[in-house]
């Protein structure tokens, strides 16, 4: 049977990315979504799901508040806090009700592990906090995930035109491919077909390196609020080359 999966998150371009990870898997379902606090409560109550992928910014009521009820009404449920947000004290509080915790801009190489780790008992956290001292609730270091610790590097670039954009930026990507590093594309979908018209006349395997989840071309979104979260996930992603060197465009 497969683990039936409850996701509370207000952002719509985050929700298709999970239901597009997770139908890549037979033994995990998605049952059902929530969009804010209160509804994540009446959701976790009615249909006592195996895991809550959880966010903690929600309108109405925040997830780690949310967590903290959820354990009265579905006390079995396994919860997995999956967010931008990195402060140390938001983490550790997470984490006393929360038995994971993974960043959004490591989810497509960590939520799996994550997963598989919270519904099998132990905790996990994303590696981009492995240099933070994290207690969990009985005072023993949480285990990290890091595979290193690599100095982040930002490069910023400009272009004068659209047709020099699309020439650069692709050979960006296309040397960030080849070096085996994964990169988030947030551009319009004018720039994303010329980036990709441009690197498969390269003979790069854009499919194959969408289908790894080492290339992910987002739309930019629209409104003041999924702005601010675009933006806090290309910002992050740049800081957060620790694992591996991690690039991250936007047009």
């Amino acid at each position: 049977m497969a683990v039936q999966i409850l996701v509370v998150d207000d952002y719509q371009p985050w929700l298709r990315f999970i239901h597009s990870m997770v139908q890549e898997a037979a033994h995990f379902e998605v049952i059902d979504e929530a969009s804010d606090g209160p509804e994540a409560l009446r959701k976790a109550a009615q249909l006592q799901p195996d895991l809550i992928l959880l966010d903690i910014g929600l309108p109405m009521l925040n997830g780690i508040e949310v967590a903290r009820q959820i354990r009265e009404r579905s006390p079995k449920t396994k919860i997995l806090f999956v967010s931008e947000q990195r402060s140390e004290d938001i983490v550790r509080e997470a984490l006393t009700t929360g038995s994971g915790y993974v960043v959004k801009s490591y989810a497509a190489r960590e939520l799996f592990p994550a997963m598989k780790a919270v519904l099998e008992g132990e905790r996990f956290l994303s590696a981009c906090l492995s240099g933070q001292i994290l207690l969990d609730t009985k005072g023993e270091p949480a285990e990290s995930n890091d595979g290193g610790t690599a100095e982040p590097r930002h490069e910023v670039n400009s272009y004068p035109d659209r047709a020099t954009f699309v020439d650069g930026f692709a050979r960006f990507v296309e040397t960030s491919l080849k070096s085996g590093s994964a990169i988030v594309v947030l551009a319009s979908e004018s720039h994303r077909v010329g980036i990709i018209q441009k690197l498969k006349s390269e003979g790069v395997d854009v499919l194959a390196a969408i289908e790894q989840r080492r290339y992910l071309p987002l739309d930019i979104p629209d409104g003041f609020h999924t702005f601010r979260f675009a933006e806090h996930l290309a910002t992050d992603a740049v800081k957060a080359a620790r694992e591996r060197n991690l690039h991250v465009g936007v047009g």
